[in-house]
Order: structure tokens, then sequence, then C-alpha cells
């Protein structure tokens, strides 16, 4: 069995856990853990910079739930 093992970008300084069972997991600076096409669709293709770790899932398919949906305000008046 493989232990997993935690990569950090040195562009974006995300941490990235290979090896995880489900696949890699990405630990963002707020809110849950998602994949890599989640850190692609919100920081990588907007970062574009040599040395990012995150290469593989630009070929990955990103769903629409990937990308980063604000809150929306509250109409209260």
């Amino acid at each position: 069995m493989v232990e997993p093992t935690t990569q950090t970008c040195p562009i974006c300084s995300v941490k990235i856990i290979t090896g995880a069972a489900g696949g890699d997991r990405v630990i963002f600076s707020a809110g849950p853990q998602g994949s890599r096409s989640k850190l692609w669709a919100r920081v990588c293709q907007f970062n574009q910079k040599p040395g990012c770790i995150n290469e593989q899932s630009k070929s990955a398919a990103i769903s629409a739930d990937d990308y980063y949906k604000p809150d929306m305000p509250s109409s209260d008046a």
C-alpha cells in the first residue's frame, strides 16, 4: 500500500495530497478540500506561472461545480 504524500505548490502555496484513497485531494486556504480540477478552475488557469505542480489537470474535465461561486447577498432590506 502506498503512503499518501503532500506536495506544496511553489506558485500558490496550496497543498496537494497525492496517493490518498479516492484520488488526489487539494487543501485550500479556506473552505473544504477539493480536487485538482477545482484548483485549476479557481487558481491555476489564472496564474499560469512556470513551476505549477498542478499541470495534470489541464487535460481533466472541469465541471460547473469546480468554478468559484460567491455567496449571493441576501435581499433583506
